[in-house]
């Protein structure tokens, strides 16, 4: 009897456990936090771990706040779609008053530890979490331009690094917000195309012009392109104390030319599968060329 009950408490706080990191995305959060912390150590002349710890748990928190409101906006069409019909709050496993006190705790935990760092990093991440919560996801289902919306708090985690090590936002925390902010595009774009006929069934409008359609990629390949360039733009030495060596601007654009050969065979194929490969492509991209930038810096 005891063995049962304490198998079923098991299964219990897994459940719980497992709705919590669906909620908060933990995920997403933890590649949001490795760009901030790529972007604290390119501005830090001396790295102060203590200031890290709280970078990182302050985008962690700020993440998973926003994923949190985010669910529970989007409880009725997350019943919807395939890929978030199981998530806690439209199978019920959760209450909205459980998501919504965890949004707010994170929120205010969250803004709260980024404060202890320096208010400017405060005011990136209330921003963020104002604008992917109240603008971004109610527009998803009006305008393709949500997507535009989306990359700006998408595009503050690498720039917060650097406001996080030096209290300051000016061309170089300018740099690597651009970079993260063009790069958004056809990341998302090539998640658009997979997701298509689930987003339109959700009323979704997450492709340009709303069209699954040689159109879209154009305007992933004009993104890719814009990327590239403001990616190996620091070694013209035009963003301040952020630069890099030839070097590494080749290696970084050899990156970015393996994102436009992908964008390229999708507009020969319009296939799902080099939609996916443009995606994953994406994603080793924007961890990659990250890392890349660290190591430059610490070879200066």
């Amino acid at each position: 009897m005891n063995t049962t009950i304490i198998s079923d408490n098991k299964t219990a706080m897994q459940t719980i456990l497992s709705d919590f990191k669906q909620l908060t995305k933990v995920g997403l959060s933890l590649s949001v936090v490795f760009s901030s912390v790529a972007g604290y150590l390119l501005a830090a002349e001396v790295v102060n771990f203590f200031t890290l710890f709280l970078l990182a748990l302050g985008g962690f928190f700020m993440v998973g706040a926003s994923n949190a409101f985010n669910q529970i906006i989007e409880k009725d069409t997350d019943a919807i779609m395939k890929r978030t019909q199981n998530r806690p709050l439209p199978t019920g496993r959760m209450s909205v008053n459980t998501a919504l006190t965890i949004a707010i705790t994170f929120t205010i935990l969250g803004i709260g530890i980024l404060y202890s760092i320096n208010p400017k990093s405060a005011l990136f991440g209330a921003i963020s979490i104002f604008l992917y919560t109240s603008v971004y996801t109610p527009l998803k289902s009006v305008t393709p331009l949500a997507v535009f919306v989306g990359a700006i708090p998408g595009a503050i985690p690498f720039m917060l690094g650097w406001v996080a090590a030096t209290n300051n936002f000016g061309i170089e925390a300018g740099f690597l917000f651009m970079i993260q902010f063009f790069w958004q595009f056809p990341h998302f774009w090539a998640i658009g195309w997979l997701q298509y006929e689930e987003y339109k069934k959700a009323g979704f409008h997450m492709l340009p012009m709303n069209t699954k359609d040689k159109g879209a990629i154009k305007q992933i390949l004009f993104y890719t392109v814009i990327m590239i360039f403001v990616s190996i733009a620091p070694v013209l030495k035009v963003s301040g104390d952020f630069y890099i060596y030839p070097a590494t601007a080749v290696i970084v654009a050899l990156f970015g030319v393996m994102m436009l050969y992908y964008g390229i065979r999708l507009y020969k194929s319009e296939q799902n599968i080099d939609a996916r490969k443009l995606m994953l492509s994406s994603v080793l991209y924007i961890t990659v060329v990250q890392i890349i930038y660290v190591v430059d810096k610490f070879l200066h």
